[in-house]
């Protein structure tokens, strides 16, 4: 329906506005057009004059110049209003005199005097009159302009404005509020008509509200149902203001009413939303809550009613405090504080008491409520009761402990088994290195015997005396170097890696890997690293180098020939997991069977082995690839059948931080005769070492094992160092007695020696002790003694029980 506007027909053509319009233009009219009214209204003014009175002078001369004065005062601005005045003025004068040449009357001058007077007042009059005319004019056009904003502001934005008169029961509606509701066409409608599209369920409800806001008012606000509008059921707010006389009676009623529908349903999908999620939260087995950001609850599920034993309202306030174990409150609370200060997800486990009276271990679960704009809203928790799983978790811990220890025991069989597995390929090689040792032995004990021999039949010969003694020391010096050599293969020798010259460790294996190489097959050496060096363990090193040539002679058939080469490599960029820089390659080749592309790509498996059975283990490779791997090397293969294979073990190149300098021995450091206790079992070796402290001038004591040692050191006080083997008989190795020492007399100072460790290796490496090896020279021994006495007393370390040592 068409709403009119209170000045609608006032702006028809034949309205007062349309002739003010005409009268007083908004826009200021061209000259020409102002001249022809101005001249149109005083020819008017004549022409009347003349039709009413005749050429007469008199009373009414100028009477009807006034109206063309304001005319054109009107139209044209009040200098316009002059020219009629002007005009009448000089048309009285005519008629006075000008026509007849009649001198005017006496009483004439002070007429068109007044006239001119009153003609000044009349263009005033209407030239103020204009001007309000035009402010009118303007304010009325910024009304309309407000009014077609604010309808199109409301069209647009779907609000429809209404006006009800409650006198007549008449309703207008504008355009929008009609397409709001539904109604088509255009006319007024009645309250009735409203009520008839309203949705049966809504319309008692709609009729109270009218009924309040008419009867107690003044605002109205109701929301409804159109169930028959054109787009479907829709929603429709209304809302307004009831207007009364000076009576106090309602008149009117005005306001607005726009569609809603969608904010409807958005409200309808959230509550079913909230009623499936109640619904889930309802038929979960776990405790569900939710709280505000002031940390109270505003839900809890039936779960978390059902444990606490009391009603829903109860439970949103509920002090858990109560329920909680003491043993767990501190924890829990602390917990609890940090992770809610936090706004962070945090979980708490603890003991609560249920409604039955049980304590339950549960679980809890907090994570954070954020709002659309990230702003922190509270927490939702989940709790899950896990006493069943504490339970079983007790009785696990008990299962897994003896699984583990079962395990252990496992373990410990198959690490025997394997250390065996591992020492047999090194047996056999050293089977068949045992005709080569026994060789070089045989040699150096012939050297040995003969020197001293010939000592002994030609004591007083000084020149023969020096040679044979030299001989003899030569000779003993290759033998604790073939030990050594020995040790190393067995992996006897404790890891001590160290800055290491390539070239001078192959060249001093040279007489090993011979023996191991054997009579029929040729050994070459081509060494070409130069200075280049590495960090390893030499005794490693050796290892592996004895197991790649071993295995080339297995491979090598009689008349064929083993190189071990090493070359200088310098790599620009990454190759592999070897980062780009300088490396060492250390490579064997041989002229055997080669390796067919199975073997090649199983080569370095534990245990694998292409040689018959009792053979070999399989462990060579595998063992040359771990300790290049750990030197931060790589080992590669290069195989062809019928022509050979070369095994490349490639390792960085280190240098030493600082040249190396050739330290001169230091002498014995001298001390007073001191009380010596040497415990030795091997006679002979205790016979030389007490000789050896007697000619250092000490007084020697001795014992041939740690409980004799015991007893002597008890008995005499007077004891300044004890000298102890540490492989010994009777279950006490000499870091046992060490460790009892170090309880009984901790300002004792006590000296390892050994040449042989095995298993008690470990424990000298960890121990206090300063370690002496054997064979030793009297400078050393002296050296030895020295250092110990300088240590300070070490921490007690407990003896090890029923120790078991090896002859």
């Amino acid at each position: 329906m068409k709403i009119e506007h209170p000045h609608a027909k006032a702006r028809g053509q034949d309205s007062p506005d349309a002739i003010s319009a005409w009268l007083v233009p908004q826009i200021h009219p061209p000259l020409w057009r102002v001249m022809l009214v101005t001249l149109a209204a005083i020819l008017a003014a004549m022409v009347l004059r003349v039709v009413a009175l005749g050429l007469t002078s008199g009373v009414g001369a100028t009477l009807t110049f006034f109206p063309a004065m304001i005319v054109a005062a009107l139209y044209g601005g009040w200098a316009w209003g002059l020219a009629p005045s002007l005009a009448g003025a000089l048309f009285a004068w005519w008629l006075w005199r000008g026509h007849d040449a009649a001198p005017p009357l006496s009483g004439e001058l002070p007429g068109l005097a007044l006239y001119l007077l009153s003609s000044l007042v009349t263009i005033g009059m209407a030239a103020k009159l204009r001007s309000t005319v035009l402010r009118l004019a303007e304010a009325r056009r910024r009304q309309d302009e407000a009014e077609a904003r604010l309808r199109v502001v409301q069209t647009s934005a779907g609000v429809g404005s209404w006006e009800w008169d409650i006198e007549n029961d008449l309703l207008t509606l504008s355009p929008t509020a009609r397409r709001n509701i539904g109604v088509a066409g255009e006319g007024p409608v009645t309250l009735s008509d409203l009520h008839e599209l309203v949705h049966p369920d809504d319309r008692a409800m709609m009729r109270e509200k009218v009924a309040q806001a008419v009867k107690v008012g003044p605002d109205y606000e109701v929301e409804y149902r159109v169930p028959n509008h054109p787009d479907g059921e829709r929603w429709i707010h209304g809302q307004g203001q009831v207007i009364r006389n000076a009576a106090g009676r309602a008149v009117s009623a005005v306001g607005v009413n726009y569609d809603v529908t969608k904010r409807r349903q958005a409200e309808e999908r959230l509550r079913e939303s909230e009623a499936r999620f109640r619904s889930l939260a309802d038929s979960a087995p776990a405790l569900m809550w939710i709280s505000g950001e002031d940390g109270v609850r505003v839900f809890v599920n039936t779960a978390y009613v059902e444990f606490a034993g009391v009603s829903y309202d109860e439970a949103l306030v509920l002090d858990w405090r109560s329920r909680l174990h003491a043993d767990d409150l501190n924890k829990i609370l602390k917990a609890q504080i940090a992770g809610e200060a936090s706004r962070k997800p945090f979980s708490l486990e603890g003991r609560y008491r249920r409604a039955d009276g049980q304590m339950r271990w549960l679980k809890s679960f907090s994570q954070p409520r954020l709002g659309c704009g990230g702003e922190f809203n509270g927490f939702i928790g989940i709790a899950f009761d896990v006493t069943d799983a504490k339970e079983a978790e007790v009785k696990l811990t008990g299962l897994n402990e003896l699984l583990a220890d079962r395990v252990q025991e496992a373990l410990a069989e198959r690490d025997e088994v394997q250390a065996a597995l591992t020492q047999s390929q090194k047996l056999e090689a050293i089977g068949q290195l045992t005709g080569g040792v026994a060789h070089d032995f045989n040699n150096l004990l012939t050297v040995i015997i003969g020197a001293l021999d010939v000592l002994e039949r030609n004591p007083t010969d000084e020149k023969r005396r020096e040679r044979m003694l030299q001989a003899a020391q030569s000779a003993a010096k290759r033998g604790e170097k073939l030990t050594h050599h020995l040790l190393a293969f067995a992996r006897r020798q404790p890891l001590n890696p160290e800055i290491c010259r390539i070239d001078a460790m192959i060249g001093e294996s040279e007489s090993l890997l011979r023996r191991a190489v054997g009579e029929g097959v040729e050994l070459r050496l081509d060494l070409k690293a130069g200075g280049r060096t590495t960090l390893t363990d030499s005794g490693q090193f050796e290892a592996a180098l004895l197991n790649l040539v071993v295995n080339a002679r297995d491979a090598t058939p009689q008349g064929g020939r083993i190189t071990v080469s090493s070359l200088g490599l310098d790599l620009a960029e990454p190759r592999g997991d070897l980062p780009a820089g300088r490396y060492l390659s250390v490579a064997v080749t041989d002229t055997g069977a080669g390796m067919d592309a199975e073997t090649l790509q199983r080569a370095f498996e534990p245990f694998y082995t292409t040689k018959p059975v009792g053979k070999g283990t399989g462990l060579g490779l595998s063992q040359v690839y771990g300790f290049v791997r750990q030197s931060g090397g790589e080992v590669t293969i290069e195989s062809k059948v019928g022509e050979g294979t070369t095994v490349s073990m490639l390792l960085p190149v280190r240098e030493a931080f600082s040249p190396v300098e050739v330290l001169a021995v230091r002498p014995p450091a001298t001390r007073a005769s001191s009380h010596v206790l040497l415990v030795e079992d091997d006679a002979e070796v205790g016979d030389l070492v007490s000789a050896m402290i007697d000619e250092l001038g000490h007084m020697v004591s001795r014992a041939s094992n740690a409980d004799e040692a015991l007893t002597i050191a008890r008995a005499d006080p007077t004891l300044a160092l004890v000298i102890t083997d540490v492989i010994m008989p009777g279950g006490k190795s000499g870091v046992d007695l060490a460790a009892a020492l170090a309880q009984e007399r901790p300002e004792l100072p006590v000296l390892l020696s050994s040449g042989y460790t095995g298993q008690e290796l470990s424990r000298t490496q960890d121990s206090p002790w300063p370690l002496l090896r054997k064979p030793y020279a009297l400078d050393a021994l002296a050296q030895a003694m020295a250092d110990a006495w300088d240590r300070p007393a070490p921490v007690t370390m407990t003896p090890k029980k029923g120790g078991k040592a090896k002859g």
